[in-house]
């Protein structure tokens, strides 16, 4: 997409286009790849929930999978599968050669270190789709309460159809990050996330309602537990879960994993404002359940982390601290070595 600066302003009025019908069941379907080919797992999620019913001919679709990371290290666990995206992709090619994979920008990293090092930018040769950088523009500025006007990617907001492709993840902030996390990226300006942490539970909701996916495949292939989203243990589960319904998703892989979704506060205000289905009572689970239940370490509550997001707030500390590394990377060490011996939670 060309790089053009467009803006214009949409107001979120409120109004709440995802809110669950009363007595209204959610559905979430759970698929084991560990017998399976993600290539029919995938196929067979995109017959379940009646893709071409919202996918039209020739349409322009976006995919937004969690491309947090260009450390070659840790792109396995932290970052959505690219096979996982491929499948997808070769599914919505039938349909429409108008697909794009889109990531936004970080403080220290691209999106296109990130896609080489995630096997992004072969994936987009080999089968002729474009990768996108959210924050190279064009924008469209959208009423995003608590905070007002944020800038959002307009090829988000015009697609015909949104499909969000996060990563099972524990988080040291959000304790979880699933479908309603993994749309913090769609904010293409990365001081934007930045200034606005301390916002991010009632953001996240916000997002929701302005960007309204068509589907969540939550890629559990590799998920990560303990002190993610890119720092934590690895995990091979070999799983896919999918909904239309992203708090149904987050509650469920929550579960799925031995979670407990309360403590995701964004998924619990997420409920609360009417964005979908929290309680097991309210969620049909389809599939393999049993098979692909697991036990996570759950994120330690991390002291460091917190005050450095609280801190962000502030556009001194971030140019001056945070986005200088003769700053920065010291000070990180030392907090590491806290944390070794015991001296930090984290």
């Amino acid at each position: 997409m060309a790089a053009k600066q467009q803006t214009v302003t949409v107001l979120a009025n409120g109004e709440n286009r995802n809110q669950m019908a009363d007595n209204t069941k959610s559905n979430v379907l759970v698929q084991s790849v560990s017998q399976k080919s993600l290539t029919a797992a995938v196929r067979d999620c995109m017959e379940r929930w009646a893709w071409r019913n919202w996918v039209a001919p020739d349409s322009v679709v976006v995919i937004k999978p969690n491309v947090c990371t260009a450390v070659s290290q840790i792109v396995v666990g932290g970052n959505t599968n690219p096979a996982v995206v491929r499948a997808l992709c070769e599914v919505l090619l039938e349909r429409t050669r108008r697909v794009y994979v889109g990531e936004s920008r970080h403080l220290r990293q691209t999106p296109w270190q990130a896609f080489e090092a995630s096997g992004y930018t072969q994936l987009a040769k080999d089968l002729g789709i474009e990768l996108v950088n959210f924050s190279e523009g064009p924008f469209t500025m959208v009423d995003c309460p608590p905070v007002g006007p944020i800038k959002v990617p307009t090829l988000l907001l015009q697609a015909g159809a949104y499909i969000n492709v996060p990563v099972l993840k524990t988080h040291a902030l959000t304790y979880f990050t699933g479908a309603l996390k993994n749309q913090w990226g769609c904010v293409p300006d990365h001081l934007d996330r930045l200034r606005h942490h301390r916002h991010i539970n009632v953001m996240l909701s916000s997002l929701q309602r302005i960007l309204r996916p068509k589907l969540i495949i939550l890629d559990g292939t590799f998920a990560m537990e303990g002190r993610g989203p890119v720092a934590g243990p690895v995990r091979r589960l070999d799983v896919l879960l999918s909904s239309p319904d992203p708090v149904a998703l987050d509650a469920t892989a929550m579960r799925l994993v031995n979670l407990d979704p309360r403590r995701a506060r964004h998924v619990v205000l997420a409920a609360k404002a009417g964005l979908g289905n929290f309680e097991e009572a309210a969620i049909d689970v389809e599939g393999d359940w049993e098979s692909c239940r697991a036990v996570f370490t759950p994120p330690p509550r991390d002291i460091a982390n917190r005050a450095m997001f609280f801190l962000t707030s502030h556009d001194w500390f971030t140019k001056n601290v945070l986005a200088n590394d003769r700053i920065y990377f010291p000070i990180r060490d030392v907090v590491k070595f806290l944390r070794r011996s015991g001296v930090l939670g984290g």
